[in-house]
């Protein structure tokens, strides 16, 4: 996939599944594809595999190319897969070939996690993996501390498509798309749908989701209104996601995953824990305040529940 190609794909909704594992739990590669498949089919525009919602880091490398391989199947050419690759450079620059070799449409950089990371050298790694790259990259950049410098240096790059942005530093993100070639990487808000609005009015385009597993028409009427200009609209639908992310966000963020998972299993595709130091398990309590919440979405013709589970949702409740 053209340069090009892959930056209009990131002007809309890059969905990130969740990775599915067995009764021992191995990651399996059938309910993945099927969990990606479920997402293409609802027209997501790029669709990331081994993200944050799917576990990178409890995975080995060798079972991120499992989730890579069962993406481009699920997804089956009907939306660009960008591999998610990461850990040491000479890991990353091998996981790029790798899923170049499965088919995936780009690769997504995580950002280095190295409690000795220095800014300018971060950089350096996403430079160094861009040019190593024959499939554009997209920088992920999480953490604090990066110059205006920095983040152009990245935005500027041949070869990457998009900058990934997942702080809320939004000086520096207005401050680096004002300085950066307008013909260069996009910027995505990378804190999905709750911080889009937010984002998009500071030049961004795009966003990340992990909404998109279960409720993607929602994910994407956020985005529609966004690209209609209307944040009123997009607001609202947002407030209607707030309980869901406000969750997520739980034990510092370790719930994130597990909300989602919980959901994705409520709908009748069982993809189950999630790995330490994730949290696992939802406890009683919030599995029932979910449940209500995705019975409410389904009454209001807004959630994914399938036929089969509606009746047992019901009753559940």
């Amino acid at each position: 996939m053209s340069i090009a190609t892959m930056r209009k794909a990131l002007t809309g909704v890059s969905g990130v599944p969740v990775t599915a594992y067995d009764g021992k739990g191995e990651v399996e590669p059938r309910i993945t594809a099927k969990v990606y498949e479920r997402v293409a089919a609802a027209g997501i525009h790029n669709i990331v595999a081994a993200g944050n919602t799917g576990e990178f880091y409890a995975l080995t490398p060798q079972e991120i190319r499992i989730v890579h391989e069962a993406a481009v199947s699920g997804v089956n050419g009907k939306a660009p897969v960008t591999a998610a690759i990461g850990r040491s450079l000479r890991e990353a620059i091998g996981m790029a070939k790798d899923a170049a070799a499965i088919g995936a449409s780009a690769v997504m950089s995580h950002q280095p996690v190295d409690p000795f990371a220095a800014p300018a050298a971060q950089i350096d790694y996403f430079c160094n993996l861009a040019d190593a790259s024959t499939l554009p990259l997209i920088a992920y950049v999480r953490a604090d501390g990066f110059s205006v410098d920095d983040v152009i240096r990245l935005a500027n790059h041949g070869n990457i498509a998009g900058i990934k942005f997942a702080t809320t530093d939004l000086m520096l993100l207005q401050r680096a798309i004002a300085a950066a070639d307008p013909a260069g990487a996009l910027f995505v808000c990378g804190l999905a749908e709750s911080w889009a609005p937010t984002f998009t009015a500071a030049g961004a385009r795009g966003f990340t989701s992990g909404l998109v597993n279960v409720a993607p028409h929602l994910s994407l009427a956020v985005h529609d209104a966004l690209e209609r200009g209307d944040f009123g609209a997009a607001r609202a639908i947002v407030s209607q996601l707030e309980p869901f992310e406000r969750m997520r966000t739980k034990f510092r963020n370790g719930a994130n995953v597990t909300v989602v998972k919980e959901a994705v299993t409520f709908s009748g595709l069982d993809v189950g824990p999630v790995r330490v130091p994730g949290l696992p398990l939802l406890d009683q309590h919030d599995r029932e305040e979910l449940h209500r919440l995705l019975r409410g979405w389904n009454a209001a013709g807004d959630n994914q529940i399938p036929p089969h589970q509606q009746h047992s949702a019901k009753a559940a409740g």
